[in-house]
């Protein structure tokens, strides 16, 4: 959005300079990217003028601009000759909304261009090059250019698209004193031609037709600040929809009343119907798109483009203005559609004011008669009318339940009022009604951000305790886990919030939340895990040669579409060596254990169990494990089945663990100060006879669970006995919190042999 300082100023009395005003609309929302005064055309005299070789019509150019030296300049003007004074717009300039740049022309270098009146915005005469009084001092200003501002606009705040919405707004946040304009309505003039609305997407249509105009070039204030803004300045009627456009933020259009035939018919386009636009592109149109139509076919495309047939030109002696609201959804799909954006449909799709219709059509039909002369023969409205702006129910203590911030009720009331809404008093609460313009405004929340903004983010620090200043505690249980992951050398991964339904099928035993509308076709889902996206993370980095990873991503999974059906999960993939190429020997590939000890070190030696039955679709059905604590899967960890690798093109071993809601970890303790024990360490070996198939991880835990002062416990040796038997030989470390005597530790090692017997279905060896 760009808009001059001397139009923001019709409708605001201020003392702030234009830097200053900036700063108020970027505090209060309104990101205000540039403030710069447009480089202006200057007088020019050529001094020199010579034909350009192979050029019918082409002049080389010497001119003195003022400056010291003379200027080349390419021009195709047929009045430029030797001691013209003109005007020169030099590289910099804005020229009919274009950027005038050095180049060459016919191989020779231009650095400037010599305007037309046409050109400028100022006259009509484009019969050659501006001729000026010979006294003009050169180098002078030939426009009076005003400061520019270039802002980018949300598209929740359709209200900032409207010179009068930013003048409004520095009035409430105390920037000056807004100007109301002394806007009016045309009065009805019946004519033999209607309007007729054949849809609801279109709740308000009006025309206002004008007879026996002699198009003539527009006011020059309108020429100028259009000019500046980069709209390039053509004749009043066009330039009067434009100007309405950024004035009100009411997207206009100008038809040649000639050209229609019989009433105007607002309605859904047919499926397959053809639409020539004024730019001579033919657009196949849908049952979604909403068009302007009258006895002989299509006229425009609502809200987005108008066509060829009925298009105004310079012979244009009647027209028919259009001023109307349409559906934001249906414009915004047809934009999208046919790839065409216009500053109408820009508006059209965050929503305009859908009161002003009557307004702007009259303010546009001044600024034509007061140009090119007429009468107003006809007017004509349709539709079903537009719906009333919401009534809100507000309790000002809800500004201090939301932001901590103590403001007074009388406080809140008068910002409200100053942004244009009407408060009215109910009880102990207030039924609040947004201006129309503020059709963002629709909940108690949204009066809350209001008056945020105004009040100044700025003083948010002197908020009362009520706003929470710590890291919320699931913030930092995510923080400590991502700390211990990146310090065992695994580095974190961001991807999507989307997966795709062919991997996850692969993946897992469950059917894919699929997207209606997807970003891209490989993205196609919701995801309902990480590991689809850390595994084509894996695969393209193996495509280029980086086959050794070791990644993990935490982020959000989803379970359902409905509100709390999703998670918070962990993913870690290892893939390739452990360490690269040395002299030494060769580094070992990462394997499943690798990822369990990942595993166990964020478990902060809380005790667990581990079960290998009933492997996932993504595991190798005999390297898999699951974590368990009682009945509660914690986590599980395995090597990347080779059917899913080959799917995904993954040649190198990949090792996976996953914790499917980080919720069930045990909280992640800071690392304390340990004071080390006067008392030695004792180590004890152990060795029993159980089934073949029973898991060493199982009597692991029995053996630690034996007693509080076991340390750790390692398995040193096993070997299959034959028989169905094997044996597993282990060793205990028990840290003593006092002395010990042969007793303490007998009794200390009984336990531990009774423990694993009554647990494991295991026998003690003798021998």
């Amino acid at each position: 959005m760009k808009w001059t300082l001397d139009w923001l100023l019709e409708y605001l009395k201020t003392d702030l300079s234009a830097d200053e005003i900036a700063d108020v609309l970027t505090k209060t929302g309104l990101e205000v990217d540039d403030v710069f005064a447009p480089i202006a055309p200057v007088a020019a005299k050529i001094v020199e003028c010579a034909p350009v070789e192979g050029s019918d019509h082409l002049h080389v150019l010497k001119v003195d601009d003022g400056a010291s030296d003379l200027r080349q300049v390419v021009c195709g003007a047929p009045n430029a000759r030797v001691g013209l004074v003109s005007a020169l717009a030099r590289p910099g300039c804005i020229v009919a909304g274009h950027k005038i740049e050095s180049g060459k022309l016919r191989g020779v270098v231009s650095n400037g261009m010599m305007c037309s009146e046409r050109e400028l915005g100022i006259g009509e005469n484009h019969d050659g090059i501006m001729e000026l009084p010979a006294d003009t001092p050169l180098g002078a200003p030939v426009l009076d250019v005003d400061t520019v501002f270039d802002a980018g606009i949300t598209p929740n705040r359709p209200d900032y698209l409207a010179v009068r919405g930013i003048a409004r707004d520095l009035m409430a946040v105390g920037a000056g004193q807004y100007i109301a304009p002394m806007d009016s309505e045309i009065s009805d003039v019946p004519t033999a031609r209607r309007v007729i609305v054949e849809t609801e997407k279109c709740p308000i249509y009006r025309f206002c037709e004008i007879a026996d105009i002699k198009m003539a070039p527009s006011d020059k204030k309108i020429a100028r600040r259009l000019a500046a803004i980069g709209i390039n300045p053509k004749n009043a009627p066009i330039d009067a929809t434009n100007y309405i456009c950024y004035d009100m933020a009411q997207p206009m259009h100008c038809f040649d009343a000639d050209e229609i035939q019989g009433d105007i018919i607002v309605r859904m386009a047919k499926d397959g119907e053809e639409f020539t636009d004024l730019f001579g592109a033919t657009h196949a149109l849908c049952d979604t798109d909403i068009v302007i139509a009258d006895n002989a076919g299509i006229l425009a495309l609502a809200g987005v483009i108008g066509g060829a047939r009925g298009a105004t030109t310079d012979k244009t002696k009647n027209i028919i203005l259009e001023s109307a609201y349409f559906d934001s959804v249906c414009v915004r799909k047809t934009s999208k559609r046919i790839g065409v954006s216009t500053d109408a449909s820009y508006r059209y799709e965050r929503g305009i004011d859908p009161t002003i219709s009557g307004v702007a059509i009259a303010s546009a039909a001044r600024i034509i008669m007061d140009a090119c002369g007429g009468k107003i023969v006809g007017t004509g409205i349709g539709g079903a009318g537009v719906k009333d702006a919401p009534q809100i129910e507000y309790s000002p203590d809800l500004f201090m339940k939301k932001t901590g911030i103590d403001m007074p009720a009388m406080h809140q009331r008068q910002i409200l009022e100053n942004l244009g809404f009407v408060v009215r008093e109910s009880g102990e609460k207030w039924i609040v009604t947004p201006r129309a313009a503020r059709v963002d405004v629709q909940i108690p929340e949204t009066i809350v951000a209001e008056l945020m903004r105004i009040y100044g983010y700025d003083k948010i620090s002197g908020a009362k305790s009520t706003i929470c200043t710590e890291p919320r505690q699931h913030d930092m249980h995510e923080m400590m886990i991502k700390t211990q992951l990146a310090a065992r050398g695994i580095n974190e991964c961001k991807s999507f919030g989307f997966g795709n339904s062919a991997t996850e099928v692969a993946l897992f035993d469950r059917t894919p939340l699929k997207i209606a509308n997807p970003i891209t076709s490989d993205l196609d889902t919701m995801r309902g895990d990480l590991l689809g996206n850390l595994l084509v993370a894996v695969a393209n980095n193996e495509k280029r040669g980086y086959p050794d990873l070791s990644l993990f991503e935490l982020g959000t999974v989803f379970t359902g579409f409905n509100p709390g059906e999703q998670k918070t999960s962990l993913t870690i993939v290892r893939t390739g060596a452990t360490g690269p190429k040395h002299w030494s020997g060769r580094a070992r590939a990462y394997d499943i254990y690798d990822v369990k000890a990942d595993l166990i070190a964020l478990m902060q030696g809380q005790r667990f169990t581990v079960d290998a039955s009933n492997p996932p679709r993504w595991a190798h059905p005999f390297r898999y494990g699951a974590i368990y604590q009682g009945k509660k899967k914690i986590a599980q960890f395995g090597e990347l089945s080779p059917v899913v690798a080959k799917k995904l093109r993954i040649k190198t071993n990949v090792v996976v663990a996953i914790v499917d809601d980080i919720a069930n970890l045990p909280g992640i303790r800071r690392p304390k100060n340990t004071v080390l024990s006067e008392f030695q360490p004792i180590t004890r070996d152990f060795a029993f006879i159980t089934d073949a198939d029973a898991q060493a991880e199982k009597i692991v835990a029995a053996a630690a669970s034996a007693d509080a002062r076991i340390t750790n416990v390692v398995v040193f040796d096993a070997f299959n006995m034959g028989d169905g038997k094997k044996s597993i030989a282990f060793t205990i470390t028990v840290q003593p919190t006092a002395n010990m005597s042969d007793e303490d530790l007998s009794a200390l090692q009984n336990a531990v042999i009774s423990r694993v017997e009554s647990k494991c279905g295991a026998k003690i060896r003798d021998k």
